[in-house]
């Protein structure tokens, strides 16, 4: 993503960044003293905490909405739980209530284990790519995003610890419990793989695989391991793999287009990048790094153009305008960075709707 000079591409839940693979990122880490917990004790939760609902939550019998009203507040007041968000917390239930810190993932798993104790109708929804992603060592990490929803007959609720911080390219869809117990193992291999435990990164994404082997995410990221591994043809396997399952992805395409082009073979490498290319050419995040890069070279014209497609691609999100607002006025050109913030202005609520009013009111007085 950033400037696609870079070596792999990882996918993972939560984090925000990626290394086309992608994973969500953790406090305690896989391996040294650190003990992986099995898929039946990911989402359990402790006798303790078990014991809190009943007493805090449930002990006057309370509707549906009453309980859903007093799960939230327990989670965050400073008398219940007093949960913070840490985008590193990578956790179980069982961690993310010792630490009382979780990211996404390990929320959307507490509140989920918790609902199920209150007997609330919930269940884990992911939104499959966010504008999101950070770089390091030749890797690039890009990430997802999980969240809850509970159903009250017709009503529908949706739980979610960041969601005012990330920019999601579609909306979010129905996932299984497996799947989000993968995430986690995925994410700690993201872990390892950062910390040259190859082995271990390997390990961990076969606990994911035993529990979601038709996720092409977690196979392009096995395909980063072994490629980093010194295993170069069991990660095109592995790339290969991810595209029966999932033709369109992005990171597994990247990955491949690398790999020829370090194998010396560039017929196939430009047959990878132009499928890639094709894809990207509709997709509202790409357009929109393609214009962060060229604004950050200084190539305003660039910027406003691709930013302008990202709005045409994705034209509700309010900080597409913004950004574009901004190129404006690097520019010199007042009037249209007026336009563009008043649209994103129009497109936002709450205290983001009144800080565009306040830039809006200090452009119109120049």
């Amino acid at each position: 993503m950033r400037s696609m000079v870079v070596a792999l591409f990882l996918a993972f839940a939560c984090q925000a960044g990626l290394a086309q693979p992608a994973t969500v990122g953790s406090v305690p880490v896989a391996g040294d003293d650190y003990e992986i917990a099995p898929a039946s004790e990911v989402m359990a939760l402790p006798a303790s905490l078990r014991e809190r609902v009943q007493r805090e939550i449930l002990h006057d019998n309370p509707g549906p909405h009453e309980r859903l009203e007093r799960l939230g507040v327990f989670l965050f007041s400073p008398d219940g739980l007093g949960m913070t968000y840490v985008e590193t917390a990578n956790l179980t239930v069982a961690q993310a209530y010792e630490a009382r810190s979780a990211n996404c993932l390990s929320f959307t798993m507490l509140f989920l284990a918790l609902a199920k104790e209150t007997g609330l109708d919930a269940a884990p929804q992911e939104i499959e790519q966010i504008l999101g992603f950070r770089q390091a060592d030749g890797t690039l990490y890009l990430s997802n995003h999980v969240n809850a929803i509970v159903r009250m007959g017709v009503r529908r609720y949706t739980v979610d610890v960041a969601g005012d911080q990330i920019i999601p390219r579609d909306p979010p869809q129905p996932i299984t419990i497996e799947r989000l117990i993968a995430h986690y193992y995925n994410n700690l291999a993201v872990d390892r793989l950062a910390a040259a435990d190859y082995p271990a990164a390997l390990a961990l994404l076969e606990r994911a695989l035993v529990l979601d082997p038709g996720y092409a995410g977690y196979w392009s990221n096995a395909g980063v391991v072994r490629t980093r591994n010194g295993d170069p043809r069991g990660g095109e396997r592995d790339y290969r793999h991810a595209l029966e399952l999932e033709p369109d992805n992005t990171n597994a395409l990247f990955n491949l287009a690398g790999l020829a082009a370090r194998m010396g073979d560039r017929p196939l490498e430009a047959q990878y990048r132009k499928r890639l290319a094709r894809i990207q050419r509709n997709d509202p995040f790409h357009a929109f790094v393609q214009a962060v890069n060229a604004e950050n070279a200084g190539d305003l014209a660039r910027a406003t153009r691709f930013y302008r497609r990202a709005i045409e691609l994705q034209p509700q999100e309010h900080r597409f305008h913004s950004a574009l607002a901004n190129a404006y006025l690097k520019a010199g050109k007042t009037s249209l960075a007026i336009r563009s913030l008043a649209r994103a202005q129009a497109l936002s609520n709450g205290d983001t709707r009144a800080a565009y009013s306040e830039r809006l009111d200090a452009l119109r007085a120049r």
